[in-house]
């Protein structure tokens, strides 16, 4: 398949009738056929100059015809020259933002406020909603210590930096004695006090890998223990809203797709890789399908934006729906929801 040309250099006609077609499909979600964009239009073109157009569209990577239909949709590479180059980025109404400002306004704590911006952000879009809680980089491990319990368990606490202590408890195959998880502790701490858990996470992988062939297998199960505690906290790292939105889509009628998209945003793991690639962007970033990287969302677009408080990048919020969306209408929600999220942190 052709790379496909950018805006600039396509005729006039051929992008005028590329960008109509794309705002007839997001709105009905239906093929776009030749006959419908000719009467649509009410221009001076006849359907089989329309065809000529779409069929050198198709050629370039921008449209598909599904199997179903004789008409067309728009690919990836199309919606992403749409978005760059064709979109038209409207201003959001007074009454919903004085809506949103009203909802942020209406809650008295962190956990809430981030609670309340995943619904409301899920409620304007009918999309899913997901806002990264907020990350301190400067806060640091300090200490890991190992507790046993009952039952082949273990309760793990990290002490970070800022006087925080975070408490896990994980399973583990065999009981540990307590001589064994002070040695363990006292080897992760050596290894990895005074790192912030981003960078723990990365030298865990790393110092595993190094270790295959190591006989010390206390060594190995400390680091595979704290990484579970890690993983099990990073389950709370994000707030998720409005995913049974995404069951009413058009054309997403296959039960397994939604399954193993339901089952990703519940493991949660590769949502907040896409969260932190967009963490340190600029203004709003948009993954459209198998840009992110996971056959998952291949059929998805993920809409980002970072939110700040006194200059500094706390995490970031965003949505998840079909390639479809209404991007002219969405990228604004998500870009002003981030700035009135950073401006509430900021006045508490």
């Amino acid at each position: 398949m052709s790379r496909p040309k950018k805006s600039q250099e396509l005729p006039e006609r051929s992008l005028f009738l590329f960008k109509s077609l794309v705002d007839h499909f997001i709105n009905d979600g239906q093929p776009v056929g030749s006959r419908t964009l000719a009467r649509d239009l009410g221009l001076d073109i006849s359907a089989a100059t329309i065809r000529n157009v779409m069929s050198d569209l198709e050629d370039l990577g921008l449209l598909q015809s599904p199997h179903t239909s004789a008409g067309r949709i728009p690919t990836a590479r199309g919606y992403r020259l749409f978005v760059d180059s064709l979109l038209r980025v409207g201003d959001l109404g007074n009454e919903e933002i004085h809506r949103m400002a009203e909802e942020m306004e209406a809650v008295n704590n962190t956990q809430n406020l981030m609670q309340r911006t995943s619904s409301m952000l899920s409620d304007i879009t009918h999309l899913a909603s997901v806002v990264m809680l907020p990350r301190i980089e400067q806060s640091t491990l300090n200490q890991v210590e190992f507790v046993s319990l009952s039952d082949n368990r273990i309760l793990v606490i990290f002490v970070m930096s800022d006087n925080e202590v975070q408490n896990r408890i994980i399973h583990t195959a065999r009981k540990y004695s307590a001589s064994e998880l002070e040695q363990a502790a006292n080897y992760l701490n050596k290894m990895f006090s005074g790192k912030d858990l981003h960078d723990v996470r990365k030298d865990m992988l790393a110092e595993l890998e190094s270790m295959k062939d190591n006989v010390n297998k206390l060594m190995q199960a400390a680091i595979e223990m704290a990484q579970q505690a890690i993983d099990t906290n990073s389950q709370d790292d994000y707030v998720l809203a409005g995913e049974t939105n995404l069951m009413g889509v058009s054309g997403w009628g296959d039960i397994e797709r939604l399954k193993r998209l339901f089952d990703t945003f519940n493991q949660k793991r590769d949502i907040l890789h896409l969260l932190e690639q967009s963490i340190n962007a600029k203004g709003v970033q948009i993954f459209i399908g198998e840009e992110s990287g996971y056959e998952v969302l291949d059929d998805c677009s993920i809409v980002t934006s970072p939110y700040e408080s006194e200059g500094q990048i706390l995490g970031v919020l965003g949505v998840i729906g079909p390639t479809r969306m209404d991007y002219e209408r969405v990228i604004p929600i998500v870009d002003l929801t981030a700035k009135m999220l950073g401006s509430a942190l900021n006045s508490r």
